[in-house]
Order: C-alpha cells, then sequence, then structure tokens
C-alpha cells in the first residue's frame, strides 16, 4: 500500500512538474556559458556562447554568439509552425530554415550540409539551459544485415564532433 501512494504521489509530482515549464516563455532571456567542442578523442575546445530569447513580432529572437566578445553574432528567428504539435522553426534570415521540433520538454533538431549532418538538442534544467549538438557523416560508414524481416540493413554513421554547452541566464 505505501509503495502504491508513493508512486502517485511522485506522479502527481512529475505531472506538475512537467506542466509547469512552458515553452518558448520560461526559456525567455539572455543565456550566457562555454560551449566545449569536442573533434575526435582530443581535449575539447573552449569557447563563449551566448543564447539570447526574446519575444518578437512574430515569433522570438534566436540570438546566437560565439567567441570572444561574441565575434560570431547569429541573429536567429524562432517561429512558430504547429506548436499544437511542438513544431517550431529557426529562420537564419538568409533563405535557411531548420525544423525544430518540441518532444519531452526539449526542442530536437536535425539538418544537413556540405555531407555533414548536425543533430542538436536543447533543454531546461531549472535555470540552466543546455545546449548539444552532435556532428555526424551524411553518408553511412557502413552497412550491415541481410535485408530481411529478422535483419533489417543498418546503416553506420561517423560521428566526428560533439559540443555541449550549460548556459546561465545573466538576464531576463
Amino acid at each position: 500500500m505505501r509503495t502504491s501512494l508513493l508512486l502517485f504521489f511522485l506522479s502527481l509530482f512529475s505531472i506538475g512538474s512537467a506542466e509547469a515549464q512552458s515553452f518558448p516563455a520560461d526559456w525567455q532571456g539572455k543565456w550566457q556559458g562555454e560551449l566545449l567542442w569536442y573533434q575526435g578523442v582530443n581535449e575539447p575546445k573552449k569557447v563563449p556562447m551566448q543564447l539570447n530569447i526574446q519575444p518578437a513580432d512574430s515569433g522570438y529572437t534566436w540570438q546566437l554568439s560565439y567567441g570572444e566578445a561574441q565575434s560570431d553574432h547569429r541573429p536567429y528567428s524562432l517561429l512558430p509552425r504547429d506548436t499544437a504539435k511542438g513544431h517550431w522553426v529557426i529562420d537564419e534570415h538568409n533563405g535557411i530554415i531548420i525544423d525544430m521540433y518540441l518532444v519531452g520538454g526539449r526542442l530536437h533538431g536535425a539538418f544537413t550540409v556540405n555531407n555533414v549532418t548536425i543533430v542538436n538538442n536543447y533543454r531546461l534544467e531549472g535555470d540552466t539551459l543546455v545546449a548539444e549538438f552532435y556532428t555526424l557523416s551524411a553518408k553511412p560508414s557502413s552497412t550491415s544485415g541481410e535485408g530481411t524481416e529478422e535483419s533489417p540493413t543498418v546503416s553506420s554513421y561517423k560521428v566526428s564532433g560533439f559540443q555541449s554547452a550549460r548556459l546561465s541566464r545573466i538576464s531576463q
């Protein structure tokens, strides 16, 4: 009986926690931290990173800055497409629009450019915004399986890089 009650209260807590987070309203603000960029087995390159998310006319700003003195500034926009289905886009204002999807309280996207696929996700952990990017070859490094129901064809891809940033909100 105690176990059942404990599970019941834990489920109520988790439901309440999931509902407490509102995207993108709770993500608004100016975020700052350090991006760790891993390539192969070497030590990570450390790069200052900022993300500014603010309400705008048709959506939100999604302004990324990298480097000392924000030397690499990317003034993108986060725009709603079908929020009931968690579909958003990042508009780079140069003809490139990247689909993003809110799944499990995290914002996910994947795109391919110049034979490299980048998978990214952003998540809010309390007062920290975590950004992660995986870089992999768009072409399989190997293919295995027999192409049957019991042994389907499976393609593997080389992961060549990983980037991770933990950003703290410095202002609303």
